[in-house]
């Protein structure tokens, strides 16, 4: 059974949670501040154990953060215990791929919930974009967040999650409407962790949100996006690495992760 006060604890939730949309607004909102992005066992090689209690060991007693199957698993299982019906949900991610390239795999898991029988789109696990609240299903509907504001665009069997940067709308996901099977789950865990075409595989990914500020890692560049403020841009060295992990994404650095953070500094990922 999930941990709620230890979770509570660790995300940093005071209240007493009810099946209604503050409490969904709140955790929502709690959870990526709180409990980074991150992509270092996959770098590591040691797997991604989708066992809830391996992933509680990890992202509620070790400090850890992880990526979409993790977060949004763990998510998952918080608001189920809560008493929210939730479903989980692929989707193909559409971010920052150049159009005529070929369709990513169905790899990013997402979470719908009812609340008094409307359709929420909850997710927790998805980097530097990560929604910081939950999303109606209502097609063309603009909803703005802590950051950015987005909509849904109805698309052939579900919806394309879009955002709004520079005046632009940009694609972010296409979203199934199909309720997945766990199995559906662990094999695109599968995927994303080994498969050597794998992003995953091939960069250090972080990401922490709070309500005023995006942090993001990718390989050694660092930014630092206040909200209303010109993005703060960085490339590291080793040490300074380790301490932006450390301190931006709360992340309790181990001895074992310097030399693939080395590799990475280097370009030999």
């Amino acid at each position: 059974m999930i941990p709620l006060t230890d979770y509570f604890q660790r995300i940093g939730y005071e209240q007493s949670p009810e099946v209604d949309l503050a409490t969904l607004k709140s955790l929502h909102s709690l959870h990526p501040a709180s409990v980074a992005f991150e992509n270092i066992d996959v770098l590591l090689d040691s797997g991604i154990n989708l066992d809830m209690s391996q992933i509680c060991n990890k992202l509620i007693y070790g400090g850890r953060g992880g990526y979409c199957f993790e977060q949004n698993n763990l998510f998952m299982a918080v608001l189920r215990r809560i008493g929210f019906e939730v479903e989980p949900l692929m989707a193909r991610v559409l971010w920052q791929t150049p159009s005529g390239a070929p369709a990513n795999p169905r790899t990013h898991m997402v979470l719908r919930t009812l609340i008094e029988g409307t359709p929420w789109l909850v997710d927790v696990g998805f980097g530097g974009l990560v929604l910081t609240m939950p999303l109606q299903f209502v097609p063309d509907l603009v909803q703005t967040t802590h950051h950015e504001t987005f909509r849904l665009k109805e698309f052939n069997d579900g919806y394309i999650l879009e955002v709004l940067l520079a005046g632009q709308w940009q694609p972010v996901y296409h979203l199934g409407a199909e309720v997945q099977q766990p199995i559906d789950i662990e094999v695109a865990n599968w995927y994303t962790s080994t498969h050597p075409n794998s992003k995953f595989r091939q960069n250090l990914l972080a990401a922490r949100a709070t309500k005023e500020t995006r942090y993001t890692l990718l390989n050694n560049h660092f930014t630092v996006r206040h909200s209303g403020q010109e993005p703060e841009r960085q490339t590291l060295n080793t040490d300074e690495l380790v301490t932006v992990l450390r301190e931006s994404f709360l992340l309790p650095v181990q001895a074992d992760w310097r030399h693939v953070l080395h590799k990475i500094v280097n370009g030999a990922t």
